[in-house]
């Protein structure tokens, strides 16, 4: 049966906070019986937006990350709550009962993403159930999808088999795979956030005078292989993105018009050469 995915694309976010305002409005101080307490007014963020810096200098770049709950398939919280307190809907959500679960801290640990808040006030743990209380009502999306002015949130209500063409498709990947969670967010360009970059600009000396290395050929090169080429664009600018950071040393060697250059570097983070003169 179909059931709901969040697609986010980091590529797209500004960081405009419209969904964690949102959120904040739908919660805070509403009692919503069977599916939520009230979210506290301060200290929760049932959606966070985490910000990355990468490069240098001229080239820099910011990436924002949006998360909460993941509504995992094989969830830890479900796993370490007592008295059936958490559940896992046959949409694909899962709840944390607001009664059930009072007193249940340990919630808050067994989430290896940190989207379950403790409530001291209420004694309760508490994440976001991607407005199940309105999906429920008839509404054809969740409300932080409907405000999102840049378009980077995609709530799907799709099979698991949908889903994972789309995921195959354009590329999409979740969160620490490696804990085997099954998580129903997927995130599009997510190297933005995660990966390193290499890149610089190349250009070349004639009769004394320099110019830009149009078109100049960039191969990038580690362990004696060919990772990747590309063409320098009309300002000589390349930009090889995508990297695992400390992923040891790697070589860029440069051609254009019969010259030629090699650069070698010991990747940590992502780095931007400035201009580099072809020989």
């Amino acid at each position: 049966m179909a059931k709901w995915n969040f697609i986010i694309d980091v590529a797209r976010c500004e960081n405009c906070n419209n969904c964690l305002l949102t959120n904040k409005d739908e919660y805070v101080d509403n009692d919503f019986e069977g599916y939520s307490a009230p979210q506290p007014r301060h200290g929760h963020r049932w959606i966070r937006i985490d910000a990355r810096e990468r490069g240098s200098g001229s080239l820099f770049d910011v990436a924002y990350l949006v998360a909460f709950c993941n509504q995992c398939d094989n969830p830890p919280c479900m796993r370490a709550a007592e008295i059936d307190a958490v559940s896992k809907r046959v949409d694909g959500i899962v709840m944390i009962d607001p009664i059930k679960a009072k007193g249940q801290k340990q919630l808050v640990a067994a989430c290896p993403y940190g989207h379950i808040w403790w409530n001291e006030e209420l004694n309760l743990p508490q994440k976001w159930s991607w407005d199940a209380h309105l999906l429920d009502a008839g509404w054809t999306s969740p409300r932080s999808e409907q405000v999102c002015a840049a378009g980077c949130l995609k709530a799907v209500k799709w099979t698991d088999e949908e889903m994972q063409a789309a995921a195959i498709k354009e590329q999409l990947e979740v969160l620490k795979p490696e804990l085997n969670t099954r998580p129903r967010v997927w995130y599009k360009n997510l190297h933005r956030f995660s990966s390193e970059f290499i890149a610089g600009s190349v250009y070349y000396v004639e009769n004394g005078v320099e110019d830009c290395a149009k078109g100049a050929s960039i191969v990038l090169k580690k362990d004696g292989i060919d990772l990747a080429r590309q063409t320098a664009d009309y300002f000589g600018d390349f930009k090889f993105d995508g990297l695992e950071p400390n992923s040891g040393e790697y070589e860029l060697a440069f051609s254009s018009g019969g010259k030629a250059k090699t650069v070698k570097h010991k990747l940590k983070d992502s780095v931007y050469f400035g201009s580099i003169k072809i020989a």
